[in-house]
């Protein structure tokens, strides 16, 4: 029995920190990148929230061209924060009441208008899923509130599409 208990741990393996990446493409040709690490452990939750993540930043563009960026390293008391993950199905939640189980507040509250002057945040809830710049509500970024917003190990490009290209030297490290 001992042995049984002893070879399963082992092939779980310890619990580490884990870094993804997303990338949301909106309407009218608004897309957003980030990405964030969670805590060890957090991939083993039904849903991990903020508090299961230890880094997240964000950037936003149109057309390709930045608007502006958020990192958890700008909070402050005031700051829309709330986030919620299905680790299982790589997914964010959406589609749900703001600051419920199936919605998203980074930087932009349910109204997407608390982003800050030089701001940029990001905000699903039942309405849509949208951003905010520079402490605006962008309706023309909105989106289905229910759409499906994955994250991925793999790198992503600002235009939502094609994953990002690797160097010569990150080419070289994965076929080997």
């Amino acid at each position: 029995m001992w042995a049984k208990i002893v070879f399963a741990t082992m092939l779980a393996g310890p619990m580490q920190a884990e870094t993804l990446n997303f990338c949301w493409t909106g309407g009218g040709g608004y897309t957003m990148t980030g990405r964030m690490t969670l805590k060890a452990g957090a991939m083993a939750r039904t849903v991990a929230t903020e508090s299961d993540v230890s880094a997240f930043k964000i950037a936003g563009y149109h057309r390709g061209q930045l608007l502006g960026t958020w990192d958890m390293a700008q909070r402050n008391p005031d700051t829309t924060w709330h986030l919620r993950f299905d680790p299982l199905s790589m997914q964010f939640l959406t589609g749900g009441s703001f600051a419920g189980t199936n919605s998203q507040g980074w930087n932009a509250n349910g109204d997407v208008d608390d982003c800050g002057t030089s701001g940029f945040g990001f905000n699903s809830g039942n309405y849509a899923q949208d951003i905010c710049v520079n402490g605006s509500y962008v309706a023309a970024s909105s989106i289905p509130p229910e759409t499906p917003f994955h994250a991925t190990r793999s790198p992503v490009s600002a235009d939502c599409g094609l994953p990002a290209p690797l160097s010569k030297s990150r080419l070289r490290e994965k076929m080997n």
